[in-house]
């Protein structure tokens, strides 16, 4: 069911998977560039049913059916989302005890908050094909991305999920993405910072990042896991669904097997 959140005074469309077991954390779903809450399909469903923990999915300001986000948007659009909307998100949404899912800029937004001190509450850290800095490649498929909006078929495919917002959704993420002055962008100073438990996958084809962003996360942050997906572009959960499923069931097992030692010890 799809419900609304009021953040500030803009209404974000969510989705709760409510199953779980009593004192296990929320499983929070950040979307990708083009993504929003449709677009993650059964995989919340199905990963909140494998582990036992309630799930929250929701569609940033400008896509899905949430408020507008006004264009042009600022090269540092990811550290505000980390910095003060996750948070607003998490506290309305009453949630405490979590565990962050991100895709692509979803995972670089949960790489911002997971490294700063508004993650409270965060138990562990999981990113698909995230990005820590700006590649020739990402920028090249973006164009790409822009042409397919502009002569092909990708509008049409993507007002199925966006409606009104369609036109705000591509535009704010493919206009900051070429900006010229984007090639600078870079969250690197962040994973050192990262104290939780985190998984980062990224497919072994992906058309938006090289596997220096993988190195990158290996290098920097401590307490990681990483793991290249065999025959996937950049959605491993679409491409991948059951193989992505049993990685991160299996992570975030060791996560709540950890949490519950941690409390045993202190009881």
């Amino acid at each position: 069911m799809t419900e609304f959140l009021t953040v500030g005074s803009k209404q974000i469309e969510v989705q709760r998977h409510r199953q779980g077991k009593k004192g296990n954390p929320t499983l929070v779903f950040l979307h990708e560039g083009l993504g929003c809450v449709e677009m993650w399909r059964d995989f919340p469903y199905l990963l909140s049913q494998r582990t036992g923990c309630p799930a929250l999915v929701f569609s940033r300001l400008g896509y899905g059916a949430s408020d507008p986000c006004p264009t042009p948007w600022k090269i540092n659009f990811m550290h505000k989302e980390g910095l003060k909307t996750l948070p607003a998100v998490i506290k309305e949404a009453k949630i405490t005890d979590h565990i962050l899912i991100g895709h692509s800029d979803g995972g670089s937004i949960g790489i911002i908050y997971a490294g700063s001190p508004p993650a409270k509450g965060l138990k562990g850290l999981i990113t698909e094909a995230a990005h820590v800095l700006c590649e020739k490649i990402t920028v090249e498929s973006i164009y790409q991305a822009k042409l397919n909006y502009e002569h092909h078929d990708l509008r049409q495919r993507l007002e199925k999920y966006h409606g009104k917002n369609t036109k705000n959704a591509f535009r704010g993420w493919n206009d900051v993405w070429l900006d010229p002055g984007f090639i600078h962008w870079n969250i690197e100073k962040y994973l050192p910072k990262i104290k939780v438990p985190m998984l980062a996958l990224q497919g072994n084809q992906d058309q938006y990042g090289s596997l220096k962003q993988m190195d990158s996360i290996k290098n920097r942050t401590s307490h990681v896991q990483t793991h290249i997906v065999e025959d996937c572009r950049h959605s491993p959960h679409v491409e991948q669904p059951e193989k992505v499923l049993d990685i991160m069931t299996g992570f975030i097992d060791e996560i709540i097997q950890l949490n519950t030692s941690k409390e045993r010890k202190t009881s």
